[in-house]
């Protein structure tokens, strides 16, 4: 039980939420991405590895433009 609360205290996800069905090539393409540069991006924020990793996605999702940009905010 230790070590499970040590890995969500470290903000580690559970294994269910990384094996969502991968649902295009895109997905697979960003998906490798964001796995192979998680720990050497730049990372200003801190963001955990889970974080920064979605951000890298969704990065990557947006760009190949498999995914719609950010609204802007006014």
């Amino acid at each position: 039980m230790g070590f499970a609360a040590a890995l969500l205290a470290l903000g580690v996800p559970p294994a269910s939420a990384q094996s969502q069905p991968i649902k295009s090539p895109q997905d697979a393409q960003c998906r490798n991405e964001a796995r192979d540069h998680v720990f050497t991006a730049p990372n200003p924020r801190g963001l955990s590895p889970y974080g920064l990793g979605a951000e890298l996605y969704h990065a990557c999702m947006r760009r190949l433009g498999a995914e719609p940009g950010r609204p802007s905010r006014r």
